[in-house]
C-alpha cells in the first residue's frame, strides 16, 4: 500500500482544488470521492431510486454497476456497456446530482459499495484522498490527514462562482441554502457523520489564499518525511 494523505472538510472548503494541487507537487495519484458519490447517485437515479427507498431496492439497483476514477474523469459503467464504461463527469456536476449524492451517502449500502473502491486506490500507488469520512473511516490510518474548514459564507460564495463557471443558473442565496443543507446532512448522519479526527491538521481557509493553504499543507507533509 502507498502513502495516503487524507483531507477532510465540509462542502466548499476547498478540498477538491487543494487535493489535486497536492497530489500534482508531490506525484501522488488524486482520489476524488465525491465524484464516486455522484456517479452513485447519478446511476440510482437513472434506475428509478428514491431516497426513501429501501436498502435491499438499493443494493438491488447497484448490482453491475461499476464505478472508477481515472485521470481525473468518472467513469460510469453497467451491466451492458463497453470495458471503459461512460464518461459522466460532466452530468455528476449539477446541483441535482450535489443533492442526491448528499442524500444517498447517508445509506449504509452506498458507503459500503464505495468502500473497497477507495481503498483500492491506495493499494498500488501513493494517493492523495479528499472527502467527507477519508480521515476516519476510509483511511484511519493515513500516513497524514488534514480537516479543510471555511465560514459558511465564504463556502458559499465559492460554490456559486463554481455553478457560475459552469453555466448552471443559481444564486448566492441558493448556494447558501445548498451549502447549510449539505453541512445538516453530512455532519447529523448516523453512517460516518462528518468530523475533524483527532489526529488531524484543522486548516481554515476562509481568508487565505490557495497557495497559502497548499504551503501550510506541504509544510506539515515535508515534516513527515
Amino acid at each position: 500500500m502507498g502513502k495516503v494523505i487524507a483531507i477532510d472538510g465540509p462542502s466548499g472548503a476547498g478540498k477538491g482544488t487543494i487535493a489535486k494541487l497536492l497530489a500534482g507537487k508531490l506525484g501522488f495519484s488524486y482520489l476524488d470521492t465525491g465524484a464516486l458519490y455522484r456517479a452513485v447517485a447519478l446511476a440510482l437515479r437513472e434506475k428509478g431510486i428514491k431516497p426513501e427507498d429501501s436498502d435491499e431496492k438499493i443494493a438491488g439497483a447497484l448490482k453491475g454497476i461499476g464505478i472508477a476514477f481515472k485521470d481525473g474523469k468518472v467513469f460510469l459503467k453497467e451491466n451492458s456497456q463497453l470495458p471503459d464504461g461512460r464518461d459522466v463527469s460532466e452530468e455528476i456536476r449539477t446541483t441535482e446530482m450535489g443533492h442526491y449524492s448528499s442524500v444517498f451517502s447517508a445509506r449504509k449500502v452506498v458507503r459500503d459499495f464505495l468502500l473497497d473502491i477507495q481503498r483500492d486506490a491506495s493499494r498500488h500507488s501513493d494517493l492523495v484522498a479528499e472527502g467527507r469520512d477519508m480521515t476516519t473511516v476510509v483511511f484511519p490510518d493515513a500516513w497524514k490527514k488534514f480537516y479543510l474548514d471555511a465560514s459558511v459564507e465564504e463556502r458559499a460564495k465559492r460554490r456559486y462562482l463554481q455553478l457560475k463557471e459552469k453555466g448552471i443558473s443559481a444564486t448566492e442565496s441558493d448556494a447558501r441554502k445548498d451549502v447549510v443543507e449539505r453541512d445538516a446532512r453530512d455532519s447529523g448522519r448516523d453512517i460516518a457523520p462528518l468530523r475533524k479526527a483527532d489526529d488531524a491538521v484543522l486548516i481554515d481557509s476562509s481568508a487565505m489564499t490557495i497557495d497559502e493553504v497548499l504551503e501550510n499543507i506541504m509544510k506539515v507533509v515535508r515534516a513527515g518525511h
